[in-house]
Protein backbone atom coordinates (compact mmCIF):
# COMPACT_ATOMS: atom_id res chain seq x y z
CA UNK A 1 0.00 0.00 0.00
CA UNK A 2 1.48 3.49 -0.97
CA UNK A 3 1.18 6.21 1.05
CA UNK A 4 1.86 9.92 0.20
CA UNK A 5 2.16 13.12 1.57
CA UNK A 6 -1.24 14.43 1.83
CA UNK A 7 0.15 18.47 1.52
CA UNK A 8 0.19 19.02 -2.45
CA UNK A 9 3.22 20.16 -3.51
CA UNK A 10 3.73 22.05 -6.34
CA UNK A 11 5.95 19.67 -8.71
CA UNK A 12 5.57 18.02 -12.49
CA UNK A 13 4.12 14.54 -12.68
CA UNK A 14 6.89 12.77 -13.30
CA UNK A 15 10.86 13.79 -13.46
CA UNK A 16 11.41 14.31 -16.79
CA UNK A 17 13.93 11.05 -17.09
CA UNK A 18 10.90 9.16 -16.23
CA UNK A 19 8.14 10.83 -18.42
CA UNK A 20 6.70 8.52 -20.65
CA UNK A 21 4.11 8.80 -23.78
CA UNK A 22 0.76 8.61 -22.25
CA UNK A 23 -1.60 7.68 -24.71
CA UNK A 24 -4.70 8.55 -22.48
CA UNK A 25 -3.37 12.33 -22.05
CA UNK A 26 -4.40 13.42 -25.52
CA UNK A 27 -6.03 15.70 -23.80
CA UNK A 28 -3.17 17.68 -21.87
CA UNK A 29 -1.79 20.55 -24.70
CA UNK A 30 -5.55 22.06 -24.77
CA UNK A 31 -6.01 21.70 -21.45
CA UNK A 32 -3.13 23.32 -20.30
CA UNK A 33 -3.87 26.33 -22.77
CA UNK A 34 -7.76 26.52 -21.22
CA UNK A 35 -5.73 26.68 -17.78
CA UNK A 36 -3.93 29.23 -19.10
CA UNK A 37 -6.57 31.47 -20.80
CA UNK A 38 -8.68 31.69 -17.13
CA UNK A 39 -5.44 31.64 -14.77
CA UNK A 40 -6.37 35.46 -13.79
CA UNK A 41 -10.28 35.13 -14.05
CA UNK A 42 -12.72 33.68 -11.30
CA UNK A 43 -13.64 30.49 -12.82
CA UNK A 44 -12.56 27.57 -10.58
CA UNK A 45 -11.24 24.38 -10.90
CA UNK A 46 -14.50 23.28 -9.73
CA UNK A 47 -16.31 24.78 -12.56
CA UNK A 48 -14.16 22.95 -15.08
CA UNK A 49 -15.04 19.84 -13.33
CA UNK A 50 -19.04 20.69 -13.74
CA UNK A 51 -17.98 21.61 -17.51
CA UNK A 52 -17.23 18.19 -18.01
CA UNK A 53 -19.84 16.83 -16.12
CA UNK A 54 -22.16 18.77 -18.65
CA UNK A 55 -20.15 17.82 -21.57
CA UNK A 56 -20.36 13.92 -20.49
CA UNK A 57 -24.09 14.21 -20.57
CA UNK A 58 -24.78 16.01 -23.55
CA UNK A 59 -22.75 13.13 -25.43
CA UNK A 60 -25.01 10.74 -23.70
CA UNK A 61 -28.11 12.72 -24.95
CA UNK A 62 -26.17 12.61 -28.62
CA UNK A 63 -26.17 9.10 -28.43
CA UNK A 64 -29.38 8.22 -27.41
CA UNK A 65 -30.82 10.45 -30.42
CA UNK A 66 -28.33 8.75 -32.67
CA UNK A 67 -25.54 11.52 -33.34
CA UNK A 68 -22.74 9.61 -33.18
CA UNK A 69 -20.84 12.26 -34.09
CA UNK A 70 -21.73 14.80 -31.72
CA UNK A 71 -21.44 12.12 -29.05
CA UNK A 72 -17.43 11.68 -30.16
CA UNK A 73 -16.35 14.84 -29.92
CA UNK A 74 -18.46 15.33 -26.51
CA UNK A 75 -16.59 12.72 -25.59
CA UNK A 76 -13.16 13.98 -26.19
CA UNK A 77 -14.31 17.18 -25.08
CA UNK A 78 -14.94 15.85 -21.80
CA UNK A 79 -11.54 14.14 -22.03
CA UNK A 80 -9.80 17.75 -22.42
CA UNK A 81 -11.86 19.43 -20.03
CA UNK A 82 -11.26 16.67 -17.00
CA UNK A 83 -7.49 17.60 -17.52
CA UNK A 84 -8.52 20.69 -17.41
CA UNK A 85 -9.19 20.85 -13.76
CA UNK A 86 -6.23 19.89 -12.70
CA UNK A 87 -4.40 22.33 -14.71
CA UNK A 88 -5.94 25.06 -13.22
CA UNK A 89 -5.89 24.08 -9.94
CA UNK A 90 -1.80 23.94 -10.79
CA UNK A 91 -1.64 27.69 -12.38
CA UNK A 92 -3.89 29.14 -9.89
CA UNK A 93 -1.99 27.42 -7.58
CA UNK A 94 -5.16 26.17 -5.28
CA UNK A 95 -5.03 22.45 -5.33
CA UNK A 96 -8.26 21.18 -3.48
CA UNK A 97 -9.20 17.84 -2.05
CA UNK A 98 -13.13 18.93 -2.68
CA UNK A 99 -12.40 19.34 -6.59
CA UNK A 100 -10.24 16.34 -6.40
CA UNK A 101 -12.68 14.09 -5.49
CA UNK A 102 -15.82 15.53 -7.21
CA UNK A 103 -13.59 15.17 -10.44
CA UNK A 104 -12.88 11.30 -9.33
CA UNK A 105 -16.48 10.98 -8.55
CA UNK A 106 -17.90 12.55 -11.60
CA UNK A 107 -15.78 10.06 -13.64
CA UNK A 108 -17.62 6.92 -12.20
CA UNK A 109 -20.37 7.85 -12.63
CA UNK A 110 -20.19 9.54 -15.92
CA UNK A 111 -18.89 6.01 -17.05
CA UNK A 112 -21.52 4.22 -15.38
CA UNK A 113 -24.26 6.29 -17.79
CA UNK A 114 -22.00 6.49 -20.63
CA UNK A 115 -22.04 1.96 -20.15
CA UNK A 116 -25.82 2.31 -19.51
CA UNK A 117 -26.76 4.25 -22.67
CA UNK A 118 -24.65 2.35 -24.65
CA UNK A 119 -26.32 -0.98 -23.84
CA UNK A 120 -29.46 0.74 -23.85
CA UNK A 121 -28.95 1.81 -28.09
CA UNK A 122 -27.10 -1.44 -28.71
CA UNK A 123 -28.00 -5.01 -29.18
CA UNK A 124 -25.85 -6.13 -26.29
CA UNK A 125 -26.65 -8.53 -23.12
CA UNK A 126 -26.94 -6.71 -19.43
CA UNK A 127 -24.60 -8.76 -18.46
CA UNK A 128 -22.14 -7.67 -20.88
CA UNK A 129 -22.61 -4.73 -20.17
CA UNK A 130 -21.64 -4.85 -16.28
CA UNK A 131 -18.98 -6.63 -17.26
CA UNK A 132 -17.73 -3.75 -19.56
CA UNK A 133 -17.96 -1.43 -16.61
CA UNK A 134 -16.48 -3.48 -14.11
CA UNK A 135 -13.69 -3.97 -16.61
CA UNK A 136 -13.43 -0.18 -17.21
CA UNK A 137 -13.16 0.46 -14.08
CA UNK A 138 -10.64 -1.92 -13.38
CA UNK A 139 -8.08 -1.37 -16.14
CA UNK A 140 -8.51 2.16 -14.44
CA UNK A 141 -7.95 1.07 -11.35
CA UNK A 142 -4.38 -0.68 -12.35
CA UNK A 143 -3.23 2.32 -14.44
CA UNK A 144 -3.28 4.97 -11.65
CA UNK A 145 -2.22 2.22 -8.75
CA UNK A 146 0.82 1.44 -11.64
CA UNK A 147 1.37 5.19 -12.32
CA UNK A 148 1.08 6.63 -8.60
CA UNK A 149 3.76 3.87 -7.87
CA UNK A 150 5.77 5.08 -9.90
CA UNK A 151 5.57 8.54 -9.15
CA UNK A 152 5.78 7.68 -5.28
CA UNK A 153 9.18 6.31 -6.04
CA UNK A 154 10.71 8.81 -8.96
CA UNK A 155 9.36 11.97 -5.84
CA UNK A 156 7.67 12.71 -8.77
CA UNK A 157 3.78 14.44 -8.02
CA UNK A 158 2.70 13.75 -4.79
CA UNK A 159 -1.26 14.38 -5.07
CA UNK A 160 -2.66 11.03 -4.86
CA UNK A 161 -2.46 8.32 -2.74
CA UNK A 162 -2.98 4.30 -4.62
CA UNK A 163 -5.72 4.02 -1.47
CA UNK A 164 -7.03 6.53 0.57
CA UNK A 165 -7.71 5.37 4.14
CA UNK A 166 -8.93 8.43 5.82
CA UNK A 167 -10.09 11.69 4.82
CA UNK A 168 -7.30 14.23 4.46
CA UNK A 169 -7.32 17.64 6.52
CA UNK A 170 -8.84 20.36 4.15
CA UNK A 171 -6.76 22.89 2.53
CA UNK A 172 -6.95 26.42 2.68
CA UNK A 173 -10.43 27.92 0.97
CA UNK A 174 -12.23 24.44 1.35
CA UNK A 175 -14.40 22.64 4.66
CA UNK A 176 -13.41 20.17 6.30
CA UNK A 177 -16.93 18.29 6.08
CA UNK A 178 -17.51 18.90 2.48
CA UNK A 179 -13.87 17.03 2.14
CA UNK A 180 -15.25 14.18 4.75
CA UNK A 181 -18.49 13.74 2.21
CA UNK A 182 -16.78 13.45 -1.06
CA UNK A 183 -14.06 11.44 0.53
CA UNK A 184 -16.49 8.83 1.83
CA UNK A 185 -18.12 9.03 -1.53
CA UNK A 186 -15.06 8.28 -3.40
CA UNK A 187 -13.96 5.37 -1.21
CA UNK A 188 -17.65 3.89 -1.33
CA UNK A 189 -17.21 3.75 -5.47
CA UNK A 190 -13.87 3.49 -5.53
CA UNK A 191 -12.56 0.80 -2.64
CA UNK A 192 -13.61 -2.55 -4.23
CA UNK A 193 -11.46 -1.92 -7.28
CA UNK A 194 -8.51 -0.91 -5.57
CA UNK A 195 -9.01 -3.86 -3.17
CA UNK A 196 -8.85 -5.90 -6.06
CA UNK A 197 -6.09 -4.38 -8.17
CA UNK A 198 -4.14 -4.41 -4.73
CA UNK A 199 -4.91 -8.17 -4.41
CA UNK A 200 -3.67 -9.49 -7.73
CA UNK A 201 -0.51 -7.49 -7.59
CA UNK A 202 0.31 -6.41 -3.76
CA UNK A 203 3.89 -6.59 -4.62
CA UNK A 204 3.99 -3.73 -7.02
CA UNK A 205 4.89 -0.56 -4.62
CA UNK A 206 8.10 -2.14 -4.05
CA UNK A 207 9.67 -2.03 -7.25
CA UNK A 208 12.00 0.65 -7.85
CA UNK A 209 10.22 1.81 -10.94
CA UNK A 210 8.30 0.82 -14.05
CA UNK A 211 9.96 1.78 -17.32
CA UNK A 212 8.64 3.61 -20.61
CA UNK A 213 8.20 0.73 -22.57
CA UNK A 214 5.66 -0.70 -19.88
CA UNK A 215 3.86 2.66 -18.98
CA UNK A 216 3.16 3.36 -22.22
CA UNK A 217 1.84 0.36 -23.22
CA UNK A 218 -0.49 0.50 -19.95
CA UNK A 219 -1.83 4.24 -20.76
CA UNK A 220 -4.49 2.09 -23.04
CA UNK A 221 -5.83 1.60 -19.93
CA UNK A 222 -6.58 5.35 -18.95
CA UNK A 223 -9.60 6.87 -19.17
CA UNK A 224 -9.08 9.40 -22.08
CA UNK A 225 -7.96 6.36 -24.08
CA UNK A 226 -10.86 4.38 -23.42
CA UNK A 227 -13.49 7.50 -24.42
CA UNK A 228 -11.51 7.79 -27.10
CA UNK A 229 -12.08 4.02 -28.23
CA UNK A 230 -15.52 4.87 -27.58
CA UNK A 231 -16.12 7.38 -29.71
CA UNK A 232 -13.98 6.09 -32.89
CA UNK A 233 -16.08 2.87 -32.24
CA UNK A 234 -19.11 4.96 -32.45
CA UNK A 235 -18.63 6.92 -35.46
CA UNK A 236 -17.47 3.93 -36.73
CA UNK A 237 -21.01 2.21 -36.64
CA UNK A 238 -19.45 -0.65 -33.95
CA UNK A 239 -22.08 0.93 -31.35
CA UNK A 240 -22.99 -3.24 -30.92
CA UNK A 241 -19.19 -4.22 -30.27
CA UNK A 242 -18.11 -1.45 -27.79
CA UNK A 243 -19.17 -3.23 -24.70
CA UNK A 244 -18.27 -6.53 -25.83
CA UNK A 245 -14.74 -5.00 -26.40
CA UNK A 246 -14.43 -3.59 -23.24
CA UNK A 247 -15.14 -6.98 -21.38
CA UNK A 248 -12.84 -8.80 -23.11
CA UNK A 249 -10.13 -5.76 -23.25
CA UNK A 250 -10.03 -6.38 -19.35
CA UNK A 251 -7.57 -9.87 -19.82
CA UNK A 252 -4.95 -7.25 -20.71
CA UNK A 253 -5.07 -6.87 -17.01
CA UNK A 254 -3.29 -9.51 -16.70
CA UNK A 255 -0.53 -9.73 -19.03
CA UNK A 256 -0.11 -6.49 -17.81
CA UNK A 257 0.17 -8.01 -14.18
CA UNK A 258 1.81 -10.83 -15.45
CA UNK A 259 4.54 -8.66 -17.17
CA UNK A 260 5.27 -6.54 -13.55
CA UNK A 261 5.72 -9.29 -11.50
CA UNK A 262 8.01 -11.14 -14.05
CA UNK A 263 10.06 -8.96 -16.33
CA UNK A 264 9.97 -5.54 -13.58
CA UNK A 265 11.36 -5.57 -10.34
Amino acid sequence: MVKISTTPIEVPKLPKKYAFFDLSDYGRIPARIIAESLKSTNITPIHITIWFVISGLIAIYCMIIGNYICAALFLILKSILDAADGELARVKQKPSYTGRYLDSISDIILNFLIVATIWFISDTSIYVAVMAFLGIQLQGTLYNYYYVILRTNVKGDNTSQVFEEEAPVALKGEKQRHVDVLFNVYKLLYGGFDRIIYTIDREAPKSSTFPKWFMTPLSVFGLGFQLLLISIMLVAGLKDLILPFFAFFSLLIIVFVGIRKFAIT
